[in-house]
């Protein structure tokens, strides 16, 4: 089994544009599309369309727009109640493939409705072999609530990714080796972030075949005590650094439509390969073939085995630097 939490849930709401984004001009839309969202929920998503067993938790009340879609996707879920409907997200898609997203900050939960979500997914912890903690968090929930239910959860065993950004990220960081989880997966920026490198820098390196920078930057947070760093550089693909290695992986060709969702599905593939037994290579030759193609979707919407390539995704073992 596979939880995912997702503190801070949406409905996404995706409006494919005609041309080009142009400021202070009228647009006109192709067919819109709202669906669950939020980034716990698209790696329970992605899971679910592999056939893993997953459950999704999340806030919401009874009636919420969201629960209604993930009814429709047949995904399990449980929620505690929230005050307040969940947020919508906006994303402006343009036929390049580039996106414009406008997240509102979502609402305020109460401190019971904080509680009883941390309680809820301990219960929940029991019967997983992950916990993935993912996305931002709601306004007025502190920055270490991760780190927090980092250590809450450690006692029963599962194994935990996190997947998240700035305040959140840099608490997490902040109480480690305690709070370090089996996964993170950091972009350049959230990688920069943590280590103070230049996400510009490590992307361009590693989209010139040297990701020595990335790796050792990586390394860094393991000897934090991380257990594996999932670096998506983009165009540039991926890097996995681990106690036993560093490996980077070239995604396939690809005509990028949306960058929505594709590190979502990255992690969903790590983990799915994880519990299938996979060593570190295969692990990331998954993750990639599973970014790859969500990237290569429209809109919001995340990849099916079906749509994989994951043989024409290059994995290299990397020296030790």
């Amino acid at each position: 089994m596979i939880v995912t939490l997702t503190a801070n849930p949406s409905l996404d709401r995706t409006v494919p544009l005609d041309r080009g984004l142009t400021r202070g001009e009228v647009h006109r839309a192709g067919a819109v599309t709202v669906e669950p969202g939020g980034k716990g929920i698209n790696v329970a998503r992605v899971v679910h369309y592999a056939g893993h067993p997953v459950r999704a938790v999340l806030p919401a009340d009874p009636g919420d727009p969201i629960l209604r879609g993930l009814d429709d996707l047949q995904l399990p879920y449980r929620t505690v109640p929230l005050l307040g409907q969940v947020r919508t997200n906006l994303t402006l898609t343009e036929p390049d493939g580039t996106t414009t997203k406008i997240n509102e900050p979502g609402p305020m939960p109460s401190p019971a409705t904080v509680e009883a979500l941390a309680r809820l997914l301990v219960l929940e912890a029991e019967r997983a072999d992950w916990v993935v903690l993912s996305g931002s968090l709601p306004p007025g929930v502190p920055a270490s609530w991760y780190a927090d239910l980092v250590q809450a959860l450690r006692p029963w065993g599962c194994r935990i990714a996190v997947d998240t950004s700035d305040a959140p990220l840099l608490a997490l960081a902040a109480a480690f080796p305690a709070a370090a989880p089996d996964l993170i997966k950091p972009n350049s920026e959230e990688l920069a972030q943590l280590t103070g490198a230049d996400p510009e820098a490590l992307e361009a390196a590693a989209a010139a075949g040297d990701p020595s920078a990335t790796v050792l930057a990586a390394r860094s947070l393991v000897a934090d005590g991380v257990g594996a760093v999932l670096v998506t550089l983009g165009a540039a693909g991926a890097v996995l650094v681990t106690a036993a290695g560093a490996w980077q992986a070239v995604p396939p060709p690809i005509v990028v439509r949306s960058t929505v969702g594709a590190g979502d599905s990255s992690v969903a593939g790590y983990v799915l390969a994880e519990t299938r037994g996979l060593p570190p290579a295969d692990r990331l030759r998954l993750a990639v073939a599973y970014g790859s193609a969500a990237a290569s979707l429209a809109g919001t919407q995340l990849p099916k085995p079906e749509q994989l390539h994951t043989e024409q995704v290059k994995v290299i073992a990397l020296p030790a630097t």
